[in-house]
């Protein structure tokens, strides 16, 4: 059995002779056909021959993709839609592809509705931010106390934030702002907390005897993680570091908390332990030239320190103990100027001692008590930078 060419292939009759036999089925006939045109056959939707390799509509895959993954349910959903109108004029393959593509993706948009019109969407997207967070505030404020099931030591995923009057972790005294821009790196972000927390402490806790001894600074920091959603903040606070020990009571000790005539006692000592924090490192037989400058330093927070002293109106009971800590500033004032100028490092180390030995002397204790602060100095390195700080 033959059939004939598609429509349009026939060759023109001509009026004075028969017409032209039916070629066989799949022969090549002349004309066209013999210069590589497709010849006669049998011929499926859209004129493609049968037996021809069909494509896959790429519109019916995407749509299968995106409603397995559930991601942009309602994209997958229209590209299904389209890819099936597609299909129907194409005759490509894929239809089945884009049927179940469709479903998923209207499975997925109900689900999402589902989700949505619960509040439980919000509810995992602030747990997922909260665990990728990893070593942040965490949303801590100054003056908060809290507990962190991890302790102190490691990664805190979580606090809780409990009453400052009973048993806690930490006690928060400072949160210092980052700048935004680029995630700064971890040994930056440490560096800038050893820099800021310690010099803000003073400021929560300003009586630095009454501060208990195994007391320490910690501080939570931005993570890489936690940087992406906006965590741009270090939180300052006080730990005990005896792991588990924990702290009770507040350590909150500022002007709110202290009178006038404490405030400015406690003002001035603390400033001359911030210039006297700054000792070089390396010895004077190293670097003399340091230790004479550092002396300079300490000599002219001496002398602001005894013109605050002097120039503030205290209480019946402690004009005459000020009086006596001025005159043994006023010693040690001069054993540091002496030490500025040291022509070599014995020479240094002598006037140093001297100034150093009238600096929390036996007139600092006397003048603490009249005015109610503690009067025990802390233990030798106790609150100072040399101290280690552990990070969160």
């Amino acid at each position: 059995m033959s059939v004939p060419p598609p429509p349009g292939t026939e060759q023109p009759r001509d009026p004075h002779g028969p017409p032209p036999a039916p070629w066989p089925q799949g022969a090549p006939g002349p004309g066209p056909y013999a210069q590589g045109a497709p010849g006669p056959g049998l011929y499926g939707p859209a004129g493609r021959p049968y037996g021809a390799p069909v494509s896959v509509n790429a519109l019916a895959v995407a749509a299968l993709v995106l409603g397995v993954l559930c991601f942009l349910p309602a994209a997958g959903l229209v590209l299904g839609l389209i890819a099936l109108r597609q299909i129907r004029r194409s005759g490509q393959s894929g239809r089945g592809m884009a049927i179940a593509g469709s479903v998923l993706s209207a499975a997925g948009i109900a689900l999402w509705a589902a989700v949505l019109s619960t509040g439980a969407a919000s509810t995992a997207w602030e747990g997922l931010k909260d665990r990728a967070r990893g070593n942040e505030s965490l949303s801590l404020d100054k003056g908060d106390c809290f507990d962190a099931p991890g302790g102190l030591e490691g990664d805190t995923y979580d606090v809780d934030r409990v009453p400052c009057g009973g048993r806690h972790d930490g006690e928060v005294f400072a949160v210092v702002a980052l700048p935004g821009g680029a995630f700064p790196g971890d040994a930056r972000i440490t560096d800038l907390a050893d820099e800021k927390c310690y010099a803000l402490q003073d400021q929560y806790a300003m009586d630095t005897w009454a501060m208990p001894a195994d007391v320490d600074v910690y501080y939570l920091m931005p993570s890489r993680d936690s940087w992406r959603y906006g965590d741009r903040a270090i939180t300052c606070l006080f730990g005990n570091t005896d792991e588990g020990a924990g702290l009770t009571g507040s350590l909150r000790g500022d002007p709110t908390t202290f009178d006038t005539d404490q405030v400015v006692f406690l003002s001035t000592a603390n400033a001359l332990d911030a210039a006297l924090y700054e000792e070089p490192g390396r010895t004077p037989e190293e670097d003399l030239a340091a230790h004479r400058a550092w002396a300079t330093q300490v000599h002219d927070v001496l002398g602001e320190q005894i013109e605050a002293l002097r120039g503030h109106s205290w209480r019946a009971g402690a004009r005459t103990p000020v009086a006596d800590l001025v005159a043994d500033l006023e010693d040690a004032r001069t054993e540091w100027r002496k030490a500025s100028t040291a022509g070599d490092a014995d020479t240094y180390h002598a006037h140093y001692d001297k100034g150093y030995g009238a600096v929390d002397g036996p007139a600092t204790v006397t003048a603490r008590k009249a005015l109610g602060l503690a009067t025990t100095p802390p233990a030798a390195g106790q609150g100072g930078k040399e101290d280690s700080a552990a990070q969160v």
